[in-house]
């Protein structure tokens, strides 16, 4: 079985996607039907994980989906124009919808092992705004993160931006690609313009979920997607400038890097590997998961050997759902008393219904692609 975090988020995306190339199309109907969809399995995320790190992040998602539904659905209604007209709602917002206002209070301390990822993130964007008169030569700006699902690569990127009380920027494809701000590049123009003269007064981290659904290069391309990709390059190669003295960063996030051609990865200084977790990493989560749970002669050090091969999110939902037996038997005598401390045979029982989410197939394909493409 796979990750229910990790298929609920990705499901959520792969509608949102369609529901833009719709729009792009001109097919309001299907667009609307897909994003109810996105819409839909996002809710449902929320509320089965409602103490995800990701939870804010989602809720955000949510909110603009559904002003977003209100734009299509004026646009089912309105006659059909007989151009190429583009469609452009205002906004009366301060900060475009991809500004989050609240951002999720993670940092490093709170993600378990990836110490090669965290140190590379310091070099890019935390010694730099810390201490820019040790750079005379300037710095990078940007980071591509890579590996599989949940294993903490949007969380990188946030620590990454408390670290240096940076603002932050999360984008995901279906906005920019969405004509809900005007046509795709016009919507990667405004993100640059945003971020530019914001971080001329603080630091600013952009953050680009699953990058190769927005940027990655397809078998079946419409031309917006084409001009949204140049678009993106050219509003890097302004960035990338090392004279340029701004604290303005782009982070990226990818479970399919072999997606990005090689214009994109020269644009993306640092491209660092998000791998599984090891066993001291994973001895180090189970430890952060279970710290308020009660437990009874559950060996940690022997259930992180055991978790070979699984996620950092796996691992939050192989938590989840041992503590959840405890809950049901709480039910189960009518609702009196508290849970029972989770033993060993509790985790035994889920591990006995619920794998890894990565094969290890796919986790060799990334092993191959960091061999040949990495750079720390």
């Amino acid at each position: 079985m796979s990750n229910p975090a990790v298929y609920l988020e990705g499901s959520a995306r792969k509608y949102a996607l369609a529901a833009a190339k719709a729009e792009g199309e001109g097919n309001y109907e299907s667009a609307i039907v897909n994003l109810r969809k996105a819409v839909e399995l996002l809710e449902e995320l929320v509320k089965n994980y409602p103490d995800h790190p990701m939870t804010m992040i989602y809720r955000r998602l949510i909110s603009q989906y559904r002003r977003k539904l209100e734009d299509l659905e004026k646009k089912r209604l309105e006659p059909a124009s007989g151009g190429d007209e583009v469609y452009v709602v205002e906004t009366n917002e301060e900060a475009p919808p991809f500004v989050m206002k609240e951002k999720p209070s993670i940092n490093f301390s709170d993600i378990a092992g990836l110490e090669e990822a965290k140190e590379a993130i310091r070099e890019v964007i935390v010694y730099p705004v810390k201490r820019p008169d040790l750079f005379p030569l300037g710095w990078h700006r940007g980071v591509l993160l890579y590996g599989p699902p949940g294993t903490g690569k949007t969380m990188l990127g946030i620590a990454a931006a408390n670290e240096v009380k940076a603002e932050f920027l999360y984008v995901d494809a279906a906005s920019i690609m969405s004509k809900w701000l005007g046509e795709g590049e016009k919507n990667v123009k405004k993100l640059f313009s945003y971020a530019r003269e914001r971080a001329s007064k603080s630091p600013v981290v952009i953050f680009i979920d699953e990058v190769d659904a927005l940027l990655g290069y397809h078998s079946t391309e419409i031309g917006g997607e084409v001009r949204v990709r140049n678009q993106f390059l050219k509003e890097m190669d302004g960035v990338l400038d090392k004279m340029l003295k701004i604290h303005l960063y782009v982070v990226a996030a990818t479970n399919k890097p072999w997606k990005l051609d090689e214009a994109f990865l020269r644009r993306f200084q640092k491209r660092v590997y998000v791998p599984l977790p090891n066993k001291r990493a994973r001895r180090e989560l189970l430890a952060k998961l279970t710290e308020k749970l009660r437990l009874s002669g559950v060996d940690l050090e022997e259930l992180a050997e055991r978790l070979e091969g699984y996620s950092g999110s796996d691992i939050r939902d192989i938590v989840q759902d041992a503590y959840m037996i405890t809950v049901k038997e709480v039910f189960e005598r009518g609702g009196i008393g508290e849970p029972r401390p989770i033993t060993m045979e509790d985790f035994a029982r889920v591990l006995e219904r619920r794998k890894p989410s990565v094969d290890s197939a796919l986790n060799a394909k990334y092993e191959e692609w960091a061999s040949r493409f990495g750079a720390l």
